[in-house]
């Protein structure tokens, strides 16, 4: 994967996980202040609302003012918000924070507001409740606690039960703190408990609602809610930008297949499916190529097969009419060469197919550059001794003669350049070799007539011929430079065409790297 379009996904989804952590803590912050007034009012609201049942609360529970702010005012004086009063109005507690804690507010006796401050209000409602309960136990008679204790708790929604066994609080350290102060306030397992001790000694439990849990179910079932909503919604987003990818190369694909070869995918560098784009267009690329080869191959084929095949049906019907031996053999002379033409248009055929469809299956191997250029020159100039075929190197080519390539297809590369300088020179071809560490290069230069620049674009296209000929004296196919280009494409290298500052004829040069060490023609393939 690109480390570009990489970065952009993990920045993607970095991007989506602080999104989604961030709705879940306003989630969590949100509902969770919505449930922790909604459980202070709640668990609040029993002790209060036994408190305003009385007729003068602050006289009868003056004992809780030094330590909560407890008391009765008006509604004015308090300074309450619109909203607080029409719920007080409405008979309702409600709870304020404050800087001090939180607030707790009751419609009270003759139209006031009984009021009661708590820093940590679970602590203090729960030793606010025991101390009430206390209090109302100790004034009933022994025979009618049982009755007042039943009373009280459920009027103070609180669990009461006398301790049997004192001796099983030793381990929490209650017993002292409960017969120094009267009262001990304790957590077992999260819940609340108050152990007071009644005037007559007898040991209370008052057992405590569950304390406000932030953590419960609902919430945490809420966010696996809303975090799987918001997966499923950038996985919804995420897999339509991908369908529509795909069909936009479905679409192209269909398009292809219907004849239209020019039919590209746009390239988007931020779309997920890019390396398949690439790709895609890569392939749509190659047979476009392919199918414009294979339609010049026919139209060339049939023309350049239609010559010799035409001189063996004329030489076959003059045979029936030779007279004498030198005349047939002639005739049949010159039908051997017609024969030999189709074979050598025929390989050259093949080989250029094989080349242009995919790419022979050949390895590079280390071989002796300069020993192929050497036999090269030396069977050209045996085909053509009145020619001056020279070689030209220098005392480092010749130490770095070894090189990375195939040997039987540079032979053929390089033997297709000099073949192509012997036919158009006046009487010199030079062949000048150059290696270094990095690159080999071959210059193949004549002193003919040179090609214009204006045709140097045309000279390794399929079939074309520049002197537009189609005689057996012309020489060639048009297919000996589009296979020297294939041959170079193949060895990752280039073949180019200039002017020879030397001869003064055309030159042309293969240039291509000296260690193709991690060159595969696999790999090479996925260019095409």
């Amino acid at each position: 994967m690109p480390l570009k379009f990489s970065l952009r996904l993990y920045a993607r989804l970095a991007s989506l996980t602080a999104l989604i952590i961030l709705l879940c803590i306003v989630l969590f912050v949100g509902i969770n202040s919505v449930r922790s007034q909604f459980w202070h009012e709640r668990f609040s609201e029993p002790l209060l609302r036994w408190l305003a049942s009385s007729s003068s609360p602050e006289q009868q529970y003056h004992w809780l003012a030094p330590r909560h702010d407890f008391g009765v005012s008006d509604a004015r004086r308090l300074s309450l918000s619109p909203v607080i009063q029409e719920r007080l109005g409405y008979g309702q507690v409600v709870v304020a924070e404050n800087a001090l804690g939180y607030r707790f507010l009751v419609a009270g006796p003759r139209g006031q507001v009984l009021y009661f401050q708590a820093s940590q209000p679970y602590r203090d409602i729960a030793i606010a409740t025991a101390q009430v309960l206390r209090v109302n136990l100790n004034a009933a008679d022994p025979g009618e606690r049982e009755a007042a204790a039943e009373l009280l708790s459920a009027g103070l929604n609180v669990g009461v039960q006398s301790v049997q066994d004192p001796q099983t609080l030793l381990a929490k350290g209650m017993l002292d703190h409960v017969y120094q102060r009267g009262l001990a306030f304790y957590q077992d397992h999260g819940e609340g408990k108050v152990l007071i001790r009644l005037s007559d000694g007898e040991l209370i439990q008052v057992d405590l609602p569950a304390p406000f849990n932030p953590w419960a179910w609902p919430v945490i079932l809420l966010l696996l809610v809303a975090s799987g909503g918001a997966l499923t919604l950038a996985l919804v987003y995420v897999l339509r930008n991908l369908d529509s990818s795909l069909r936009t190369v479905e679409s192209v694909a269909v398009r292809i297949a219907r004849g239209d070869m020019s039919a590209r995918v746009e390239a988007r560098e931020e779309s997920i499916v890019s390396r398949l784009v690439t790709a895609f267009n890569g392939m749509a690329e190659h047979i476009q190529r392919l199918v414009n080869v294979q339609s010049e191959m026919i139209h060339a084929v049939s023309h350049e097969l239609r010559a010799p095949v035409a001189r063996i049906r004329f030489g076959v019907q003059m045979i029936e009419g030779c007279q004498g031996q030198e005349a047939l053999q002639k005739q049949l002379d010159g039908i051997d060469d017609d024969i030999q033409e189709l074979d050598e248009l025929i390989d050259e055929i093949l080989t250029f197919a094989r080349l242009e469809q995919g790419g022979p299956v050949f390895a590079l191997t280390e071989a002796s550059l300069i020993d192929i250029v050497g036999q090269v020159v030396e069977e050209q100039q045996r085909v053509k001794p009145e020619l001056s075929i020279e070689i030209d190197m220098d005392e480092t080519t010749e130490q770095l003669a070894l090189a990375d390539l195939e040997p039987r297809y540079m032979h053929r590369a390089i033997q297709n350049l000099v073949g192509n300088a012997g036919h158009y020179a006046a009487g010199r071809v030079l062949v000048r070799c150059r290696i270094d560490e990095d690159h080999c290069r071959i210059d193949v230069e004549d002193d003919g007539p040179g090609i214009p620049e204006e045709d140097w674009s045309k000279v390794f296209t399929a079939f074309a011929r520049l002197d537009n000929s189609r005689t057996r004296d012309s020489g060639g196919y048009g297919l000996g430079l589009s296979i020297v280009r294939r041959i170079l494409y193949w060895h990752n290298g280039q073949a180019f065409i200039s002017r020879s500052n030397s001869l003064g004829g055309a030159c042309f040069s293969l240039v291509w790297p000296r260690k193709n060490n991690n060159f595969s023609i696999e790999s090479r393939q996925d260019f095409l």
